[in-house]
């Protein structure tokens, strides 16, 4: 498995709490929640393109 990079973020505790939730609710961490999101949001807006393979934490 490739190594994931790694970086600081931070980020307002009302939004890191709704954040959480949301995570929680759908049996993720709140890292995998971010990296969902993200990659939802890169694909949306053709900056990432999709691939054959898939995480079972990631929702294509």
């Amino acid at each position: 498995m490739a190594e994931k990079k790694r970086f600081l973020l931070r980020i307002d505790p009302k939004v890191y709490d709704a954040l959480e939730k949301w995570a929680e609710d759908e049996f993720r961490s709140v890292n995998a929640q971010i990296e969902v999101i993200i990659k939802k949001a890169l694909k949306d807006s053709g900056r990432l393109k999709k691939s054959g393979k898939s995480n079972e934490n990631e929702e294509d």
